[in-house]
C-alpha cells in the first residue's frame, strides 16, 4: 500500500492512502509515527498532528516509510495570555484579534482547551492559527455586534474605481463580517481539533432568511482576494448561512475537514468557491441543510465589473452526506467554470449527486465546461445527474424571459454549458431518475458522456414522485431512467440500468446520440 505526503504544517502533516476506494476502505490501516502507532483508521486522508515545528519525523503506512520536517514556527502565542477567558461566557474576540495582530510571520496563535465567545475575528497573512482539541470558538448570536463589510466601496477621486469586499448571491452587497475573515491575506492557515461554532441554532440567523436585516447574513470562514491559505482537521458547525466561502481568491486547500449543519437549516452550503482558482478539497466531510459544494462566478455584474472565472478546483476521497446537492455547479456562474474533477468520492441520501444549474441572464461569459466526474459510489441519491438551464431563482426567475421553453436569440445575456464527463460510477437506490437535463434550445448542452457506470434503482413501492430540476412545469418522476433535451452529443458507453420504470431514454432534440452499449435490466 503506498502514500503521499499532501502537505506539510508547522504540527501536522496531511498523508492520502493511493487506491481505488473512494473516501475509505473496507478494512482499518496503521500509521506509525517514529515507529509508533499513531492512528488506526479506514480513511484515505489522514492528519497526522501532535508534531513540534522544525522537526525531523518518520511516517509508516502498509510497510512503506517516507521521511518529513514540519515547518518552522517563529513564536507560539497563547491568547489567555492576551486575556481570553475561554468560559463561553466573557467576550474574548478582542484578546484573540490581539494576539493574531502582534504575531510576528510564521507564528502561530493557540487557542487550548475551553470555549471562546467571540464576534467576528480577522485573520493575518503568514500567521497560523491553532484551534487544540477541545477549543471552541462560539459565534455571538447577536447580529447588532457585527461589522459590516461593504459590497461595494467607490474610490473618492475616481468613482469608476470600486472596491468589492463582501458578497451576497453572486452580487456584491453588504454582508456580516464573518466568524473567521480574511481579506487580501496569504499563507495563513487554520489547523486543530477545534471546532468553530456559527451558534445559528442559538440565534435568529434562521429566521426570515431572504429578509435582509441590518446586512446579509455572515460565513463561517470567508476568504476574500486571499491566496495560499490552507485549513485542516477543524469542525465547522452550525453556520448562520454558507459555512466556508472562498472569494475571488487562489491557491486554496482543505483537508480532512468536517462541515456539519442542521438538515433543517436553510442555505447552509457547506463550502462554496465563488471566482476561485486552483483549489483543492481533500478528506472534506460534509452534512448541511442546502448545497454540500457550491461552485459559482458570481452574477452578471460581477462578470463585467470584476471578471474571473472559477477554474482548477480538484476534489477527492470526500464524503457527502444529506443537502440538495452533493456537487453543485452555480446558479450564479456568470464568469464561468472551467475544470472541475471530482474523484473517490462517496455521495450519500443527497437530492441530487452532480447538479448544474443555471438560466438566461448569466451572460456569454458563463461557460460552465471540463466537469470529469470519475470514481464515485452514490447511495440513494434520489436524482443522481441533473443538468438544469431553467432555474427559477432571482426576482426574474418564473418570468417568461427565463422559463420560455421556445428558442430566444441568443444575446450578452445567454449562457453555455460546455461538456461533461462522468466515468466509473456506481449508483445504487435509486428513487426518481438516473439522468436529467434541459438545456436552452438557442444553447444546447455540448456533450454529456457516460462510460462504465451501473445504476439500481429502489423496488417501486419504496420510490418516491419528485421534481428532478427547479424550473416552472417540469414533471415529477419515480424510476425514470434518463430525459435529455436540447443537447449536441450524448454517449452511454458501457451503462447498465437495473430497476428503472422505463427501458430507454427519453430523448428529445439531441443532435448525435450514442447508445450502443446502454443496457437496460
Amino acid at each position: 500500500m503506498s502514500f503521499n505526503i499532501i502537505d506539510i504544517f508547522n504540527r501536522c502533516i496531511v498523508v492520502e492512502r493511493i487506491n481505488d476506494e473512494c473516501y475509505e476502505t473496507a478494512e482499518e490501516c496503521d500509521v506509525f509515527l517514529n515507529g509508533k502507532l499513531f492512528i488506526r483508521t479506514k480513511q484515505n486522508v489522514i492528519t497526522v498532528d501532535g508534531l513540534d515545528p522544525d522537526t525531523a519525523y518518520c511516517v509508516s503506512l502498509g510497510g512503506e516509510t517516507k521521511e518529513f520536517r514540519t515547518k518552522k514556527e517563529s513564536i507560539l502565542l497563547d491568547v489567555k495570555k492576551f486575556g481570553a477567558k475561554a468560559d463561553g461566557m466573557h467576550a474574548d474576540t478582542m484578546a484573540i484579534q490581539a494576539a493574531i495582530n502582534v504575531c510576528p510571520p510564521e507564528g502561530t496563535v493557540y487557542l487550548g482547551k475551553g470555549t471562546y465567545f467571540t464576534g467576528p475575528i480577522f485573520l493575518k497573512s503568514n500567521v497560523t492559527l491553532w484551534l487544540d482539541e477541545g477549543a471552541v470558538i462560539l459565534a455571538d448570536p447577536d447580529r447588532n455586534n457585527y461589522p459590516i463589510l461593504p459590497g461595494i466601496v467607490r474610490n473618492i477621486y475616481d468613482n469608476d474605481v470600486e472596491y468589492n469586499f463582501a458578497s451576497w448571491e453572486g452580487n456584491p452587497l453588504d454582508c456580516f463580517a464573518s466568524v473567521i475573515t480574511a481579506v487580501d491575506v496569504h499563507d495563513a492557515a487554520i489547523i486543530g481539533r477545534g471546532t468553530i461554532d456559527g451558534n445559528a441554532d442559538k440565534s435568529d440567523w434562521w429566521i426570515n432568511v431572504r429578509q435582509k436585516r441590518i446586512a446579509w447574513r455572515p460565513r463561517l470562514l470567508f476568504f476574500a482576494n486571499c491566496k495560499g491559505i490552507k485549513v485542516n482537521r477543524v469542525l465547522l458547525r452550525n453556520s448562520a448561512s454558507w459555512a466556508v466561502h472562498p472569494y475571488y481568491s487562489e491557491d486554496l486547500c482543505f483537508y480532512d475537514v468536517n462541515i456539519w449543519n442542521p438538515s433543517n437549516s436553510p442555505n447552509t452550503d457547506g463550502l462554496d468557491p465563488e471566482s476561485c482558482s486552483n483549489v483543492t478539497l481533500l478528506g472534506i466531510k460534509i452534512s448541511v441543510g442546502d448545497d454540500c459544494i457550491a461552485i459559482k462566478s458570481g452574477k452578471i455584474y460581477m462578470a463585467g465589473a470584476h471578471y474571473k472565472r472559477t477554474s482548477n478546483i480538484e476534489i477527492r476521497n470526500c464524503r457527502f452526506e444529506r443537502g440538495h446537492g452533493s456537487i453543485t455547479v452555480g446558479s450564479e456562474v456568470a464568469c464561468g467554470i472551467d475544470g472541475v474533477h471530482v474523484s473517490h468520492c462517496i455521495f450519500s441520501e443527497t437530492d441530487r449527486g452532480l447538479r448544474i444549474k443555471t438560466r438566461r441572464g448569466r451572460g456569454e461569459k458563463s461557460l460552465i465546461n471540463g466537469l470529469f466526474f470519475e470514481k464515485i459510489k452514490m447511495d440513494r441519491v434520489h436524482m443522481s445527474v441533473t443538468v438544469n438551464m431553467f432555474y427559477f431563482c432571482d426576482p426574474d426567475g418564473h418570468s417568461a424571459y427565463v422559463q420560455d421553453q421556445g428558442p430566444l436569440p441568443v444575446d450578452y445575456r445567454t449562457p453555455k454549458v460546455g461538456e461533461i464527463k462522468i466515468k466509473d460510477i456506481e449508483c445504487t437506490g435509486v428513487d426518481a431518475c438516473f439522468i436529467c437535463a434541459n438545456g436552452l434550445p438557442e444553447s444546447p448542452i455540448e456533450k454529456i458522456s457516460v462510460e462504465n457506470v451501473n445504476v439500481s434503482y429502489l423496488p417501486e413501492g419504496k420510490r418516491t414522485p419528485q421534481c428532478p430540476i427547479m424550473m416552472d412545469g417540469f414533471p415529477k418522476y419515480s424510476g425514470k431512467s434518463m430525459f435529455l433535451k436540447n443537447v449536441k452529443s450524448f454517449e452511454a458507453n458501457n451503462v447498465t440500468v437495473k430497476g428503472a420504470a422505463d427501458n430507454s431514454p427519453e430523448i428529445i432534440n439531441v443532435t448525435d446520440v450514442k447508445t450502443d452499449s446502454l443496457r437496460f435490466e
